[in-house]
């Protein structure tokens, strides 16, 4: 049975930029573990759904795709988003 998680992805903690954190991803778990081919040394697995990564403007939406095709799946709530205000001059205190 395929198997999926829900999920919001993060900020990216090396830039300062939101893009696409507001969107809902649905992305299958591996049932293959990845082994390195022999001839190149690359990792891969006979698994292609792992290559699958769908969004969705909403969690309900993604809910919605996973039931109506029949999908297993678990929803990671999206981490609550904390702001520090600070101020320049904190910086000298």
């Amino acid at each position: 049975m395929q198997t999926a998680r829900i999920f919001q992805r993060p900020k990216n903690a090396m830039q300062s930029g939101k893009f696409a954190t507001d969107l809902w991803q649905l992305e299958f778990v591996a049932e293959e573990a990845q082994r390195p081919d022999p001839l190149t040394g690359w990792a891969g697995s006979g698994d292609t759904r792992a290559q699958v990564n769908l969004r969705f403007p909403t969690c309900e939406a993604a809910i919605a795709y996973a039931e109506r095709e029949g999908i297993a799946y678990s929803v990671i709530p999206a981490p609550e988003k904390k702001l520090k205000l600070q101020a320049y001059a904190d910086n000298f205190r």
